[in-house]
């Protein structure tokens, strides 16, 4: 019962997950968007003291039970786990001790960077990360093309149901990493079950720590136990250890497949008390030497876990004019000296210091202007960029649906008087002056009225007229970048702010 109960929640969970990463449209954020600020990093990042508060009292009472119902990564591995063949997947785990300086390496590693603003590699390892990207590179693409079959289909019946959405790779570097994490963790999780739970991720680490002071456990009733070894044959987490009768409750995901396969009916999830966490057979006595490491080791991680509370703490102060045939696409990003960061981001620093790089805000974005960073310094974390849209000033999505609170919430009048940078006048690709003709299509479409068309020559009003940007008025939409029509490089960009102001 309690088995069906985690996988039935654990579907529910990852289904509604993954689908806040593919609804183009955030119909779904509305009702589900909570999903994602549950999630144990993005609480923590963005210094939600309650729900991190509620993750590990949750911990303390019933153990990792996170890792097998809230956290995506960890249900995908469950899921390449129960594709296997049942021949092959019969009895390929067996118990390993626990690889506890990997565990702690990779969690001092973490912290590391967090506190250096490393920040792709703490994107990299952050598990709700890793799976939205995941999501966002891989799953949507294939969303997105049934979407567009439907509104093919749709129109041809004369409906307008749905409607079609452009698909296409919006980092390449972005992607790879999404593919090569997909091939990593189905790899280790066919191989050995929750190996990347229980040596890499820092959530497991953290999780797995305090699950050993968890008041419910699976328990093995060594007086009803017939040592057939079933249980720790199909451990994904490989924390059973039958010789002893032990189970490292550290590893343990309270995946209630024990409980399932024992047909002994030796193993319960009950209440454990402190002596019956040693009992063991008479013919297996207990060692003793284990116990100054194990000490050791917790004094370590609260030593870790110290730090990184006190270091999040720290840093939360802290040639066609209008209506012609201009290809979008084709046009080249310009080099901003500084980088454009959403509307409600503050500034540069605080979003990289803040963003995990799940692509959520990228996934939403109606007007395709989010997209991943190829920067070294912030690969993977999103940046505007204008050549298939703008940002519209009446646009919010990205700033509802952020976790970590890189993107801050605010309002449709908030939005357009936040100035995340100004535009910029390149005078040699100006149309107007390189071909002699008429334009104006950065005036006319500047939703806050912040440029303006004048005379180039001030002396003759019948002279060609040039853009004149108004800096104190701009607020970096981008759409003058967007409907320039000069190529490959609009004669008008936005250079971002490093922190943003107020208009």
């Amino acid at each position: 019962m309690l088995r069906t109960i985690r996988i039935t929640l654990a579907v529910i969970s990852f289904i509604l997950i993954t689908l806040l990463f593919l609804d183009f449209t955030g119909t779904l954020h509305a009702y589900f968007g909570w999903l994602a600020k549950i999630q144990f990093i993005p609480a923590l990042f963005a210094l939600n003291v309650g729900i991190v508060l509620a993750l590990v009292v949750v911990t303390l009472l019933c153990g990792r039970i996170y890792c097998s119902i809230v956290c995506p990564l960890g249900i995908m591995q469950d899921i390449f786990g129960a594709f296997t063949k049942k021949r092959r997947s019969r009895h390929r785990f067996h118990y390993t001790p626990a690889r506890n300086l990997l565990r702690y390496i990779v969690l001092a590693l973490f912290i590391i960077a967090f506190i250096a603003g490393i920040a792709p590699f703490v994107a990299l390892i952050s598990p709700y990360s890793a799976y939205g990207r995941i999501a966002s590179n891989l799953l949507a693409p294939l969303y997105q093309w049934g979407n567009n079959l439907f509104a093919h289909l749709a129109e041809r019946a004369d409906s307008y149901m749905f409607y079609e959405t452009d698909v296409w790779l919006k980092s390449l570097p972005t992607f790879i990493i999404a593919v090569v994490t997909l091939v990593v963790i189905a790899f280790l999780a066919l191989r050995g079950g929750r190996t990347y739970c229980n040596t890499i991720c820092p959530v497991g680490t953290v999780l797995g720590f305090l699950s050993r002071f968890s008041l419910l456990k699976p328990a093995i009733d060594t007086s009803k136990c017939n040592g057939c070894k079933t249980c720790a044959r199909k451990c994904k987490a490989a924390c059973i250890n039958p010789e002893a009768h032990e189970i490292d409750y550290s590893r343990c995901v309270a995946c209630m497949d024990c409980l399932n396969d024992c047909r002994q009916g030796a193993i319960s999830y009950t209440i454990r008390k402190k002596a019956a966490v040693h009992a063991a057979p008479a013919s297996t006595p207990m060692p003793t030497a284990t116990t100054k490491p194990a000490d050791a080791a917790r004094r370590s991680f609260l030593t870790l876990s110290a730090a990184v509370a006190a270091t999040a703490a720290l840093k939360a102060q802290e040639d066609a004019l209008e209506g012609g045939l201009a290809t979008i696409e084709e046009k080249k990003i310009p080099k901003r000296a500084t980088p454009v960061t959403p509307p409600g981001s503050v500034s540069a620093r605080n979003f990289a210091r803040h963003c995990t790089a799940c692509q959520l805000c990228v996934s939403v974005c109606p007007n395709q202007v989010l997209r991943p960073s190829t920067d070294l310094a912030r690969l993977m974390q999103p940046e505007m960029s204008y050549e298939r849209g703008y940002c519209r000033p009446e646009c919010t999505r990205c700033s509802q649906v952020c976790p970590t609170g890189a993107i801050r919430k605010i309002d449709r009048a908030e939005k357009s008087s936040i100035q995340i940078g100004h535009a910029v006048w390149i005078k040699d690709n100006c149309v107007c002056i390189t071909k002699g003709v008429k334009c104006g299509n950065c005036a006319r479409h500047c939703p806050t009225g912040a440029i303006q068309m004048v005379p180039s020559n001030p002396h003759d009003e019948e002279s060609i007229r040039i853009p004149v940007v108004n800096t104190e008025r701009c607020i970096g939409c981008g759409a003058c970048e967007n409907l320039c029509p000069a190529h490959p490089f609009s004669a008008i960009y936005v250079e971002g702010h490093e922190a943003h102001r107020t208009v």
